[in-house]
């Protein structure tokens, strides 16, 4: 599975954007919440497991969406489960490495 990625520098730390590149362009909903999961802010690249693995891997900030990439995030034990939230049946998890 392709992911959509954009690296930024943040206040001297590396901040990852990444989602499931399905999601890209996509707006989701649930009560008065709403994520764009634009273009501008995760599309800069497609990358697949092993450039997101490197990424998620390297970057101390993190924005990411969707079930692959979560999954992914956990199973290199970035993140926590129980920090996980969904809007609209699709996950997202914000993590900061110290």
């Amino acid at each position: 599975m392709p992911f959509s990625v954009r690296v930024a520098n943040y206040q001297g730390n590396q901040m990852l954007n990444i989602c499931d590149s399905h999601l890209l362009g996509k707006n989701i909903s649930e009560n008065d919440l709403t994520i764009n999961i634009s273009k501008n802010y995760y599309g800069d690249k497609i990358v697949e497991k092993k450039e997101a693995i490197t990424l998620l891997k390297n970057c101390s900030i993190i924005n990411m969406v969707g079930k692959e990439t979560i999954s992914l995030s956990l199973s290199l034990g970035i993140g926590a489960q129980q920090s996980i939230k969904t809007i609209d049946s699709v996950p997202f998890l914000i993590v900061f490495k110290m």
